[in-house]
């Protein structure tokens, strides 16, 4: 237990007060500037230099070229790394270490480097909790405060952006495309080591489930529950939101080749810091702005290399953001069928299988460029677009293919794990060989008219027929809270819920719960005997990690008056994937299963519904969220990235003021 305090230790005693100086000694040196430029510069740039010395840097050196390193730093750590306060999680806890490697290199190269911070939170340590109504719409403000902080020093040459994560690498490369002006490099904050004898951060977040189902004892939870980490920094080890979101960054050409996935704390890691700083110095030097590194055709390569990979489902609400910010075309549903028909999945990766190699050896296996040089095989990839190594993604990928790094790092996968690269990431013949379909369906139907995904390579094998397809038909099981369904999930051998039903989670989307991420229900599936055997359909989005027959961003949401919130308990649903043809559809086909109706009729019944009552925004839903789901959904809505459309929002408002005028009028 603390020792008591009491108001001796609160209120401020005389002893420090009596050893407080008034005054200090002024920095030695003088400003670096000339009669003309004291004449004509900004107030701003001459108080910019005070307080250069006033930091305590060179007087020198203080009118260097200015480079911005913004991070999403998180935690304080002690100089021998152990920690005095702690962040959020791994991924951002060590990423200061980047930034140190990244401002040496820039002083080294008569640079002067400056340092902010924009830290982020964790979608995992907030499951299941109310801190998840602020995880997505961190991400916009989070790039607003960054594209604020970018611009708040005025003089800067270049942003070297350092994130791991879920929703703060998402905000980092929001802030950086809205700033194209500029040049720019991504520096991903890389992924944690597996822990040998230990679960994976993903399959550990289901020991209260496994526990309360009796698959797992208290000693053997609450051990792994401590083990899951083999290093102190760095993203989950599995290909979740984190892990796909440096796959972008990378295929997007604003990530040095071989960045994404890089363990922490590793030399590689700390190589890669020094080696994007110089690439930044390059950028600048040949005036080189991110906004001819990211284009239209930059985007489609980040979107087929994500289908090779499996990536996340959540890439869906961040790629379109990104082009959004750069003022690029923003990807459709369309375009996502087409780019997933066209590119097969080339990499054996958690979760998607099917021996679930973790991050860290897809990285030494060769990473997002070894998935490239298959893809140029195939012509899938637009090789002429030019990335912040300064040359193009066909000059990189030649590179590459010939260089040492490839061999060493393949050589040292296989003395240290004993595993075949090729074994991790293969070329399409293996993968047809094998039946790795691509990974991403976006089923439509009666309950999800403007459409919905589903990454169909995580279903369990032994559901899918032998053309390939998963069907299903049940009973509807509708709950508007996540935690309502664990409760059924937990209560018992199967909770309330029978074999064979379908949970529906619905008023969980962007005005209900501010689209949460609802991992723990798909994780506590997932290790249950009969969990395989229970579709979801939700408006709210899953974990990158997620596995099993769940189909999120059900849209229109059941807030906007989606038919998926007209679901009623014991209503029949029918699901129809088809991993071959990259087709599925979900339907409502009546109450009777004796009687069933077709989607036609299912439709018309839908629509003849009032929204079921049990959805409402969530009574704990932020302010701050709600403003964020009316200001995302003037712009267009998830699928649209989720993005704020100023153009679109004041047209809105505008129009809101204007029929607001008519009424009073009246």
């Amino acid at each position: 237990m603390p020792r008591k305090i009491d108001l001796s230790d609160i209120f401020p005693s005389s002893e420090p007060i009596e050893r407080t100086r008034t005054s200090g000694q002024a920095p030695e040196g003088r400003l670096p500037v000339s009669a003309e430029q004291l004449r004509d510069s900004p107030s701003g740039d001459l108080f910019g230099l005070t307080q250069n010395a006033g930091m305590g840097w060179r007087a020198s050196e203080i009118g260097r070229d200015p480079f911005l390193i913004v991070s999403t730093s998180g935690g304080l750590r002690d100089a021998d790394g152990s920690p005095v306060a702690l962040g959020y999680h791994t991924g951002h806890w060590e990423i200061d270490k980047l930034a140190r490697a990244a401002a040496e290199t820039f002083t080294a190269n008569k640079a002067l480097p400056f340092s902010a911070t924009c830290s982020d939170p964790c979608d995992g340590r907030s499951q299941g909790t109310h801190g998840m109504f602020d995880s997505l719409p961190y991400r916009n403000d989070a790039a607003i405060t960054m594209r604020r902080l970018i611009r708040s020093l005025p003089r800067r040459k270049g942003v070297l952006g350092i994130a791991t994560c879920d929703k703060g690498l998402p905000a980092t490369m929001l802030a950086l495309a809205g700033c194209s002006e500029l040049p720019g490099v991504i520096v991903p904050g890389g992924v944690t080591l597996p822990a040998e004898g230990a679960e994976d951060a993903g399959k550990v977040q289901t020991i209260g489930a496994r526990f309360v189902h009796g698959t797992i004892s208290y000693d053997y939870a609450v051990e792994m529950g401590c083990k899951a980490c083999g290093s102190p920094g760095g993203g989950c080890q599995f290909l979740g939101t984190a892990a796909t979101s440096q796959v972008v960054a990378e295929a997007l050409g604003i990530s040095l080749p071989h960045s994404a996935l890089c363990p922490s704390g590793e030399p590689v890691w700390i190589d890669l810091a020094k080696r994007s700083a110089l690439a930044l110095l390059q950028l600048a030097e040949s005036a080189t702005p991110l906004a001819e590194i990211l284009t239209d055709k930059s985007v489609e390569n980040a979107m087929v290399t994500h289908a090779a990979f499996g990536g996340s489902t959540n890439l869906l609400l961040h790629i379109p953001a990104i082009a959004h910010a750069a003022g690029l075309r923003q990807p459709a549903v369309e375009d996502w069928t087409r780019v997933n028909r066209s590119t097969p999945r080339l990499v054996d990766a958690l979760p998607n299988g099917p021996r679930n190699h973790p991050t860290v050896q897809v990285f030494m296996a060769g990473g997002v460029p070894e998935v490239m040089l298959h893809l140029r095989e195939m012509g899938l990839l637009h090789l002429d677009v030019l990335t912040v190594s300064g040359r193009t993604l066909g000059e990189n990928l030649n590179w590459w293919e010939k260089s040492e790094t490839r061999a060493a790092a393949k050589e040292r996968l296989r003395q240290l794990d004993g595993i075949k690269a090729s074994d991790v990431i293969f070329g399409p013949k293996t993968a047809r060989a094998n039946g790795y379909s691509s990974a991403l369906v976006f089923p439509t139907g009666n309950i999800a008219p403007d459409g919905s995904v589903i990454k169909a390579t995580a279903i369990d094998p032994s559901l899918i027929d032998d053309n390939n397809v998963y069907q299903h038909t049940g009973k509807a099981r509708v709950f508007a809270r996540e935690s309502d369904a664990i409760r059924a999930i937990k209560g018992g051998e199967s909770g309330g819920i029978e074999q064979g039903d379908v949970i529906v989670l619905a008023g969980c989307g962007p005005a209900g719960t501010g689209m949460e991420e609802t991992y723990q229900l798909t994780s506590a599936l997932k290790h249950l005997p009969w969990g395989k055997h229970i579709p979801i359909l939700t408006d709210a989005r899953f974990s990158g990690v997620s596995t099993g027959a769940c189909i999120g961003h059900v849209g229109p949401e059941a807030l906007a008056g989606g038919p998926v919130g007209k679901l009623l308990d014991g209503d029949i649903v029918q699901i129809r994937v088809d991993r071959d043809q990259l087709t599925g559809s979900i339907h409502f086909i009546g109450t009777d299963p004796h009687s069933l109706l077709t989607p036609e009729e299912g439709a018309a019944v839908l629509a003849n519904r009032e929204t079921n009552p049990i959805f409402a925004p969530h009574p704990h839903l932020p302010a701050d969220t709600k403003l964020w789901a009316a200001l995302q959904s003037a712009s267009g809505g998830t699928w649209s990235g989720s993005v704020y459309d100023v153009d679109k929002i004041i047209e809105t408002l505008e129009s809101g003021k204007k029929a607001l005028q008519r009424k009073s009028d009246a």
